[in-house]
């Protein structure tokens, strides 16, 4: 279980080196009609960021985008960031990925590859991704990496038009060799925030989609991972309470081991002009690793002091048994009530000190 004790420390850093891409996502947290491109972070500044993060933490480092190979330099900065002894993944659209891709990303250290895939077959996916062929091309990307023995999995962003492909999805993941299956529940940020009406499923739909994702985890050999809903670690603990077991690693793998939302407590993301946010679903800013130190900027901001303090949330979310396990999607309380200590909103659980 879970030690609250113990101080937090970042355990991912997501880092968007780009907002540059070569597709046209309807749910991408960039709005896309408004996307200013200058004040791209260069190599020196980002082996200097590095610096100031290995001096004090180890975190699994996320590079992210827009599509992080547009960078010309993006094998630069993976191999600086291994030689300070830093776990390094790439999250990427999977369009780039020919042959001689795939060997530099295995050359060059990178432990994991997250490919986007929010279809199980082309029509679907390529119209949440808003360029033809992005579907076949995506999959031929994770097969030069599993040709290289490459790890890599898939993350889906669940929306009303795909929830139907749920079972073809894990199907497709299994059968192309990923190691994982990581679901996104839609936030409304950025271009989230415009189809929003159209593309969030209810709360209910939530509920019944996460006890399908407990229910799968239990029967297939495959990392599983719910992102952006923390009640599915709630969802956890009452299945194992009505079966009889405790929560272990072993039988639950790492959802056994951390909690829901990590925004601030155990997560951050850094923009590509070094602002520093709880994650990227979250626009507040903590402040920019240009101008202060990561560490000071982790430690001493008082957005991510608030953030920590569980006391501090309101709605049903402060009055929750599962606060410190769940803790609610602050960027969707943020969406919902312009507040991200307020209580999430697509939550059905009504907790047993609940007057509502």
């Amino acid at each position: 279980m879970l030690n609250h004790g113990k101080a937090n420390v970042p355990r991912l850093i997501f880092w968007e080196l780009t907002k540059r891409c070569n597709l046209n996502c309807i749910h991408c947290r960039a709005e896309a009609e408004d996307i200013d491109f200058s004040g791209e972070l260069d190599l020196g500044t980002i082996k200097k960021v590095i610096d100031d993060i290995t001096t004090e933490y180890s975190p699994i480092l996320v590079l992210t985008g827009g599509e992080p190979l547009y960078r010309n330099d993006i094998f630069d900065i993976v191999s600086y960031a291994v030689s300070k002894n830093l776990k390094v993944a790439l999250a990427t659209n999977g369009t780039l990925i020919d042959r001689e891709v795939a060997g530099r990303i295995k050359d060059s250290g990178i432990s994991r590859v997250s490919i986007s895939i929010d279809g199980s077959y082309a029509k679907s996916h390529d119209s949440f991704r808003g360029i033809e062929g992005s579907f076949d091309r995506a999959l031929q990307g994770a097969a030069f990496l599993r040709e290289q023995g490459v790890e890599f999995q898939i993350n889906t962003t669940l929306t009303k038009r795909n929830i139907s492909e749920l079972e073809d999805l894990l199907k497709l993941a299994i059968s192309h060799g990923a190691v994982a299956l990581h679901l996104f529940m839609l936030v409304p940020v950025g271009c989230g925030v415009q189809i929003a009406e159209s593309e969030m499923i209810s709360p209910e739909k939530y509920e019944e989609i996460l006890t399908w994702f407990y229910k799968k985890s239990r029967e297939i050999d495959l990392e599983f991972k719910a992102t952006c809903a923390p009640h599915y670690y709630r969802i956890i603990r009452q299945r194992a309470a009505q079966e009889g077991r405790t929560i272990s690693f072993a039988t639950d793998g790492m959802a056994a081991m951390t909690r829901g939302c990590l925004a601030g407590t155990g997560v951050c993301f850094i923009s590509h002009r070094g602002d520093v946010q709880p994650c990227g679903y979250l626009p507040v800013f903590a402040g920019n690793v240009t101008e202060t130190s990561f560490s000071s900027i982790w430690k001493d901001s008082d957005l991510f002091r608030h953030l920590r303090d569980f006391n501090s949330l309101k709605g049903k979310c402060g009055l929750c048994e599962y606060k410190a396990l769940c803790g609610g999607c602050r960027a969707r309380a943020y969406y919902s009530h312009g507040d991200y200590m307020e209580e999430e909103p697509y939550c059905l659980y009504t907790p047993a000190r609940s007057s509502k």
